[in-house]
């Protein structure tokens, strides 16, 4: 589990042919250093497992299903992610309950003063609620209004500093996953 507050950006070196995916290589100091193999780490939203952490860089193996349903799977050398290590007993939780069981890929359609606009899956949609919580490449972000197909959130100049938000460009594809709790909430209603 996770908050959606990033700790650290890191940079992809290599994404290398595994035969069954690939191997994400991403040069992370701080992240590195807390991290074991095993551990799970949070990689522009994905919930990825270190396969080898050494010398200031984190590699994770990555399956072809998360390829297809995340961005990972367009990131290449000198690419940005956001990381955040899996959340441990007894931290603050200072975002929302993040997953990093991305929900679909969402396009930027707009970047201004004020935020960002995003298209959303519509499968996605149905979770969304003004001033409710989503996470955008694994980023807590609250939610400022609801648009047709899609959403909007104000972003304050810390993210736009601490994470890869700041560097996003209309059309760019961003992770998205919708608050855990009102998925479950409509799964029990549906019973």
């Amino acid at each position: 589990m996770f908050t959606g507050i990033v700790r650290e950006v890191g940079n992809v070196e290599a994404v290398e042919d595994a035969g069954t995916g690939v191997r994400l290589r991403v040069q992370a100091p701080e992240t590195a250093a807390a991290t074991a193999v095993g551990d799970s780490v949070s990689v522009s939203g994905v919930c990825l497992t270190a396969v080898a952490a050494a010398g200031g860089a984190l590699a994770f193996d990555v399956v072809p299903e998360t390829q297809r349903r995340t961005t990972i799977g367009r990131l290449g050398p000198g690419d940005s992610v956001n990381l955040e290590p899996a959340l441990r007993a007894g931290e603050p939780l200072g975002g929302h309950i993040v997953q990093g069981h991305v929900d679909g890929v969402g396009r930027v359609r707009l970047v201004d003063a004020e935020g960002l606009e995003v298209e959303a899956p519509p499968e996605l949609l149905r979770y969304l609620v003004e001033k409710g919580s989503i996470a955008v490449e694994g980023v807590s972000l609250t939610i400022a209004t609801l648009t047709a197909g899609g959403f909007t959130v104000a972003l304050v100049p810390r993210t736009l500093q601490a994470t890869t938000l700041g560097g996003l460009v209309e059309g760019d594809e961003v992770n998205l996953e919708a608050d855990v709790l009102a998925k479950h909430v409509e799964r029990l209603l549906a019973r």
